[in-house]
């Protein structure tokens, strides 16, 4: 699996603590970690909350990745920027009772953490074990098990309604306001690493025209 790692203006100067966490638990999983940034406080390229939100549905729904780990300092404004994006379900992952229910009973394609708030002694292994709970075995299994089927069910039906009720991602990137789209994929690597894994060709073309624009 392609996971995403970005990381908020506000909680950049953690980035290397939250990658060091995440490849730690994911890697030996035969995951591969693509860290989009920010990687420190002082990069030229800043993401807000909203712009995380923003990246995460460019990511996913490009191919670039299949699961996205974000957050800022609470991890709600974050987890609210990702679930306006189409075809993205973003939960809020505090501990790894959160991570595994999460992947066992939502199976979704997004974390949102908070960085800030309870971010203490030991932080970096509440991380490790979040990450651990949610990559390791299979996931969507349900949990208690004997509720499996329903819980598939209501997953589908959730994404049913969010067909509905959200547009496709290339026309979210062709109406959002293009100075905020510009910003959003601004950082150091991320041509590198979006060209290098995106699969849908017209997410691709657009983001091309507005980074060469």
């Amino acid at each position: 699996m392609k996971i995403a790692l970005i990381i908020e203006n506000s909680q950049a100067a953690k980035s290397q603590i939250v990658h060091t966490a995440l490849t730690a638990a994911a890697e030996p999983l035969g995951h591969e970690v693509f860290h989009y940034g920010m990687y420190t406080p002082e990069d030229k390229a800043s993401l807000t909350y909203v712009m995380n939100g923003l990246l995460t549905g460019i990511l996913l729904n490009s191919g670039a990745a299949d699961f996205v780990v974000t957050g800022c300092g609470t991890g709600m404004g974050s987890m609210l920027a990702c679930n306006a994006m189409p075809g993205v379900f973003c939960g809020l992952v505090i501990d790894p009772t959160d991570a595994f229910l999460f992947g066992q009973i939502n199976d979704g394609n997004a974390i949102s953490m908070p960085y800030a708030k309870g971010f203490g002694w030991a932080a970096e292994l509440n991380l490790q074990d979040c990450y651990r709970k949610l990559f390791e075995g299979d996931r969507g299994l349900g949990y208690p098990k004997e509720r499996a089927q329903i819980m598939a069910t209501n997953r589908g039906i959730l994404k049913d309604l969010k067909a509905v009720t959200c547009h496709d991602m290339l026309t979210v990137l062709k109406t959002v306001d293009q100075d905020l789209l510009k910003a959003a994929v601004a950082g150091e690597r991320f041509q590198d690493l979006f060209f290098a894994n995106a699969t849908d060709e017209g997410i691709r073309e657009y983001i091309r025209g507005v980074i060469g624009g």
